[in-house]
C-alpha cells in the first residue's frame, strides 16, 4: 500500500451519478454535498469492477465497518466505471450498505488519476488501480492510499482515521 500524505487533490465539484444502497435509486450528486452531510469527512474509494472477488471483499468490508466509520463521522463512497444497473446488482447480490458512484465516462477516475496500465494474464490493459482518498470536513485531503490490496485495507483506513483524531 502506498500512502502519500503529501498528495493534495481538491474535491471536484462536477455532477456525479450515485446509486444509493438503501433505495438503489440513481441520483445526481456532488461530492461537496455528501461531505456537508458528514460530521467529520468523506472516504472516497475507487475499485476496478463490480462483482469481482477483490472488489466484493472490499465493498463488503466497507459495508461491515460502515457503522464504525459513520460513528467517527465519515461518509463512505465507492467509485467504479460500472453503470447504474451493475451497481444495483452489486448492492443486491452482496447486501452492500454503502453508496456507489457510477463513473462510466471515467471523469472522476481520470481526475484522481487512478486509471493505469495493468497486466492480467500476460496482456496489458488500462484499468482502475484500487485507491482510497480521505477528506476532512473542510474538504482538505488528509490521506491518499494508492495501489492497495482489498483484504485488510478497510482496517488500515479505520486505523488511519482513528489516529487522525489524536
Amino acid at each position: 500500500m502506498l500512502q502519500n500524505s503529501n498528495e493534495t487533490i481538491v474535491l471536484p465539484s462536477f455532477e456525479l451519478t450515485m446509486v444509493a444502497a438503501d433505495t438503489q435509486e440513481a441520483t445526481s450528486v456532488q461530492l461537496n454535498q455528501l461531505l456537508n452531510q458528514s460530521h467529520q469527512g468523506l472516504i472516497l474509494y475507487f475499485y476496478p469492477k463490480d462483482n469481482t472477488q477483490g472488489c466484493s471483499i472490499q465493498a463488503m468490508d466497507f459495508s461491515h465497518h460502515k457503522a464504525k466509520l459513520e460513528s467517527l463521522g465519515f461518509y463512505i463512497l465507492g467509485v467504479s466505471r460500472d453503470g447504474i444497473k451493475s451497481h444495483q446488482n452489486f448492492i443486491n447480490k452482496k447486501a452492500l450498505s454503502i453508496d456507489l458512484i457510477s463513473d462510466t465516462d471515467e471523469k472522476l477516475c481520470q481526475y484522481y488519476d487512478v486509471i493505469k496500465e495493468k497486466k492480467m494474464y500476460g496482456k496489458t490493459h488500462l484499468g482502475v488501480v484500487r485507491s482510497t482518498f480521505v477528506y476532512n470536513k473542510n474538504g482538505e485531503m488528509i490521506g491518499s492510499f494508492r495501489d492497495v490490496k482489498a483484504k485488510e485495507h478497510v482496517d488500515k483506513i479505520l486505523d488511519f482515521i482513528e489516529n487522525q483524531a489524536h
